[in-house]
Protein backbone atom coordinates (compact mmCIF):
# COMPACT_ATOMS: atom_id res chain seq x y z
CA UNK A 1 0.00 0.00 0.00
CA UNK A 2 1.33 3.42 -0.94
CA UNK A 3 -0.93 5.81 0.95
CA UNK A 4 -0.39 9.55 1.22
CA UNK A 5 1.64 10.63 4.23
CA UNK A 6 3.28 13.67 5.80
CA UNK A 7 6.98 13.40 6.60
CA UNK A 8 8.63 16.07 8.73
CA UNK A 9 12.42 15.85 8.94
CA UNK A 10 14.99 17.89 10.82
CA UNK A 11 18.43 17.82 9.19
CA UNK A 12 21.44 18.78 11.29
CA UNK A 13 25.02 19.47 10.29
CA UNK A 14 26.43 22.14 7.98
CA UNK A 15 23.21 22.55 6.02
CA UNK A 16 22.67 26.31 5.93
CA UNK A 17 24.40 28.62 3.47
CA UNK A 18 25.30 25.75 1.12
CA UNK A 19 22.20 25.54 -1.13
CA UNK A 20 20.67 22.72 0.89
CA UNK A 21 17.07 23.98 0.62
CA UNK A 22 17.41 24.59 -3.13
CA UNK A 23 18.74 21.07 -3.75
CA UNK A 24 16.05 19.61 -1.49
CA UNK A 25 13.38 21.33 -3.59
CA UNK A 26 15.06 20.17 -6.81
CA UNK A 27 15.08 16.57 -5.57
CA UNK A 28 11.45 16.76 -4.46
CA UNK A 29 10.50 18.03 -7.93
CA UNK A 30 12.59 15.30 -9.60
CA UNK A 31 10.92 12.60 -7.49
CA UNK A 32 7.53 14.08 -8.36
CA UNK A 33 4.27 14.00 -6.46
CA UNK A 34 5.82 15.56 -3.35
CA UNK A 35 4.64 18.91 -1.98
CA UNK A 36 5.79 20.84 1.07
CA UNK A 37 8.75 23.05 1.97
CA UNK A 38 12.32 23.34 3.25
CA UNK A 39 13.00 25.93 5.96
CA UNK A 40 16.16 27.14 7.73
CA UNK A 41 15.74 27.04 11.52
CA UNK A 42 17.38 29.45 13.95
CA UNK A 43 19.40 26.63 15.54
CA UNK A 44 21.21 25.80 12.26
CA UNK A 45 19.05 22.86 11.21
CA UNK A 46 16.86 22.63 8.11
CA UNK A 47 13.27 21.46 8.52
CA UNK A 48 11.77 19.58 5.58
CA UNK A 49 8.03 18.91 5.37
CA UNK A 50 6.95 16.64 2.53
CA UNK A 51 3.53 15.28 1.69
CA UNK A 52 2.75 12.69 -0.95
CA UNK A 53 2.87 8.96 -1.47
CA UNK A 54 4.88 7.15 1.20
CA UNK A 55 7.34 5.76 -1.36
CA UNK A 56 8.12 9.24 -2.71
CA UNK A 57 8.57 10.70 0.77
CA UNK A 58 10.92 7.81 1.61
CA UNK A 59 12.93 8.58 -1.54
CA UNK A 60 13.33 12.20 -0.42
CA UNK A 61 14.29 11.07 3.09
CA UNK A 62 16.87 8.67 1.65
CA UNK A 63 18.38 11.56 -0.33
CA UNK A 64 18.50 13.74 2.80
CA UNK A 65 20.55 11.00 4.48
CA UNK A 66 22.81 10.37 1.48
CA UNK A 67 26.27 11.69 0.69
CA UNK A 68 24.81 13.55 -2.33
CA UNK A 69 23.55 16.53 -0.34
CA UNK A 70 25.39 19.85 -0.30
CA UNK A 71 27.23 20.72 2.92
CA UNK A 72 27.49 18.00 5.55
CA UNK A 73 24.60 16.10 7.10
CA UNK A 74 25.37 14.84 10.60
CA UNK A 75 21.93 13.34 11.17
CA UNK A 76 18.27 13.36 10.21
CA UNK A 77 15.34 12.88 12.55
CA UNK A 78 11.89 12.37 11.08
CA UNK A 79 8.30 11.84 12.11
CA UNK A 80 5.44 10.53 9.99
CA UNK A 81 1.84 11.61 10.07
CA UNK A 82 -1.33 12.32 8.12
CA UNK A 83 -1.18 14.90 5.31
CA UNK A 84 -2.62 18.31 6.18
CA UNK A 85 -2.73 19.66 2.63
CA UNK A 86 -2.59 23.28 1.60
CA UNK A 87 0.63 23.10 -0.47
CA UNK A 88 0.69 24.02 -4.17
CA UNK A 89 4.19 22.67 -4.77
CA UNK A 90 7.50 22.39 -2.96
CA UNK A 91 8.69 25.74 -1.59
CA UNK A 92 11.85 27.18 -0.12
CA UNK A 93 11.02 29.20 2.96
Amino acid sequence: MNEDVRMTAWVRGRVQGVGFRWFTRANALEIGGVVGFALNLDDGRVQVVAEGQRENCHRLLDWLRSADTPGRVDGVTEIWGTPRGGYDGFAIR
